[in-house]
């Protein structure tokens, strides 16, 4: 069985995506032109000093971005960090101070508040429902509704804080949604969706073996069922892991009970319309999973700011 996604770290994909969000970023603030106020205003070879200050608690996330900011930039700057990704944050609290031409400060600092300031922001909400889940056994997912071209950032920033990530994309796992059974029961005639969570099942079996040891070994299965019946077909299948849609408390738990029942191995995953106010109670039912869109899709910026010196 396979149940475990590829966790995202601050690799060379992910610094890769950050170089393209980045120059698309100065790209919009300086459309190929200059920082005309920093022009006029401040003097070509002043220097100063600045820090990153925190307004409001929270958690770390995405702290490498400034260095390269200035990097794209051109910009030949000192970059002291004072903390590390994953560190909680108080209001107040100094990320990291920087040093240079007064002039290239200025023109960065947008930039490098927008990017920390959002990862910072999906870390500390992920920190959140983290926290809501604590003692009952499940874990926290991110999901792939994330910001076009953003998505490898945000889900690093879901591990910052305390997060897990769910597939990064639709390359690395196998996960059968409700459309993808509908279309094989259309495409074969099934007018039974029971016999089609049966068949789907079956050939993402075979297809996967077909690719190789490499891929068995490392593509988790998983499907959607949006009832109880569809459950039980599912489970003698014994998909790595099962999404369950939607359902209200008490058929998650009874849900709980026929996974216990019919394919232990098998990991539970409750998704759709989690909540603040609902996650402790979904993680009580004994789910392992519980998968949340509004880690990345409703988190909001981390309050930031750069106090000059």
């Amino acid at each position: 069985m396979v149940n475990a996604f590829t966790q995202l770290t601050w690799d060379g994909d992910t610094l890769e995506d950050a170089r393209y969000l980045i120059r698309l970023a100065v790209r919009e603030d300086l459309s190929n032109q200059q920082d005309w106020t920093t022009m006029a205003t401040v003097g070509d070879e002043r220097r100063s000093s600045a820090s990153i200050v925190s307004r409001q608690s929270g958690v770390v996330a995405g702290i490498g971005i400034v260095a390269t900011v200035f990097e794209e930039m051109n910009i030949s700057a000192n970059v002291d960090l004072q903390v590390a990704d994953g560190d909680k944050l108080e209001s107040g609290t100094v990320l990291c101070t920087l040093s240079g031409l007064s002039r290239d400060l200025l023109t960065a600092e947008r930039t490098i508040l927008n990017f920390l300031g959002r990862l910072c922001g999906v870390a500390t909400q992920t920190a959140s429902y983290v926290h809501l889940l604590q003692g009952t056994g499940a874990r926290v997912y991110d999901t792939r509704k994330t910001t076009p071209g953003w998505r490898r950032l945000e889900k690093y920033a879901v591990g910052c804080g305390g997060g897990v990530n769910h597939r990064t994309g639709l390359f690395d796992a196998i996960l059968i949604k409700d459309n993808h059974l509908a279309a094989n029961a259309q495409q074969n005639d099934l007018d039974d969706m029971q016999a089609a969570v049966v068949d789907v099942l079956s050939k993402a079996r075979q297809f996967i073996a077909n690719l190789g040891p490499e891929r068995i070994a490392n593509t988790p299965v998983e499907i959607e069922v949006d009832t109880l019946e569809q459950l039980a077909v599912a489970l003698p299948c014994q998909p790595d892991i099962i999404l369950l849609d939607n359902m209200s408390l008490a058929e998650l738990r009874q849900a709980v009970q026929m996974r216990d029942e019919l394919s232990i191995e098998t990991q539970l995953e409750a998704s759709g319309g989690v909540t603040a106010e609902t996650l402790a109670d979904i993680g009580k039912t004994g789910v392992d999973r519980v998968s949340v869109g509004a880690l990345t899709h409703s988190a909001i910026n981390l309050d930031l700011g750069l106090d000059w010196q």
